[in-house]
């Protein structure tokens, strides 16, 4: 039998985008996660991975369906290219722990950071 994703939920507050799989089992990524992780041409490049950091804070501000594959994401911070094929939601759930560490050490090798470069306070 395959499991496959049968529902998304998204948590504003918590910004965490929830993977409802067909069998019931579920997987959470965070709106940063994703953002850092986007499949589009300007973080993927042409062979060469750009390096995205600042985004703590970033939120999904709207969740497109693209037809019965994939959705795209708009984000916050203007980021609204590249196509999240379930297929990729997946795998990105399933190398959460591995990507996330790696992509810290990026930003420590490149002496970046993860906080915003502006603080913004919202009120409720």
């Amino acid at each position: 039998m395959t499991v496959s994703l049968s529902k998304l939920h998204y948590h504003q507050r918590r910004r965490l985008l929830d993977l409802i799989y067909s069998d019931g089992s579920c997987s959470s990524l965070s709106a940063e996660f994703l953002r850092v992780h986007s499949p589009s041409a300007e973080v993927r490049g042409h062979g060469k991975p750009s390096l995205v950091a600042n985004k703590r804070d970033v939120a999904i501000s709207s969740i497109i369906p693209i037809g019965h594959y994939a959705i795209k994401l708009v984000f916050d911070d203007g980021h609204n290219t590249g196509l999240y094929s379930f297929a990729y939601l997946q795998q990105l759930a399933a190398k959460q722990p591995l990507l996330w560490q790696q992509y810290l050490q990026q930003l420590k090798l490149a002496n970046a950071s993860r906080e915003p470069r502006i603080a913004i306070k919202t009120l409720p």
